[in-house]
């Protein structure tokens, strides 16, 4: 069986916007941004791999790969795809008031195409997280982008891994958010 997704975001995850303690972190400018990185998420990414395929889930898109992911130690990961994304039949229905922190819903799901997946991301639409609570094949983290990645959400990614639902096709009611 194959590991559960770990869709990724870089910014306000990997790259907090007031982390403490701030000398746990480096500052490295990338593509004209001040990006804080930390040691700590060198260490616990690769913990997280062994239990998860780790994808980029963010706007940094393939330049993830090339200026996060070195600076991390990480090796190349697969990248979601947002720019250009367009709605597809069968894509579920995003609220007005969530066009943007649901924006990269339907991709995710698109990309995950069934399979048990986490998502750690400073922005997911309560909603989406509430939702997700009755679902074992998914984990929706959502992070406080002032802080970032913390060794509580990595601990709470291995000890209940999101699994696959038996059968593998579940029956969608109207309205009801995949």
């Amino acid at each position: 069986m194959s590991k559960p997704l770990l869709f990724l975001d870089v910014d306000g995850v990997l790259n907090p916007a007031r982390p403490q303690p701030a000398s746990d972190f480096d500052a490295h400018d990338l593509l004209g941004f001040r990006v804080l990185l930390s040691r700590r998420h060198r260490d616990w990414l690769p913990e997280l791999a062994q239990v998860y395929e780790v994808c980029w889930a963010t706007t940094w898109e393939d330049d993830a790969n090339t200026h996060i992911a070195p600076a991390l130690g990480l090796p190349t990961l697969p990248v979601v795809r947002f720019r250009g994304y367009t709605a597809q039949p069968g894509d579920p229905r995003i609220r007005l008031m969530e066009l943007f922190s649901g924006a990269k819903w339907p991709p995710l799901l698109r990309y995950a195409n069934k399979r048990p997946f986490a998502w750690l991301d400073d922005v997911i639409p309560p909603r989406l997280v509430r939702n997700s609570l009755v679902r074992p094949d998914r984990l929706l983290l959502p992070i406080d982008g002032q802080q970032g990645l913390e060794r509580h959400h990595v601990d709470r990614l291995l000890a209940r891994p999101p699994r696959p639902v038996f059968p593998p096709q579940l029956s969608r009611r109207p309205g009801m958010v995949w």
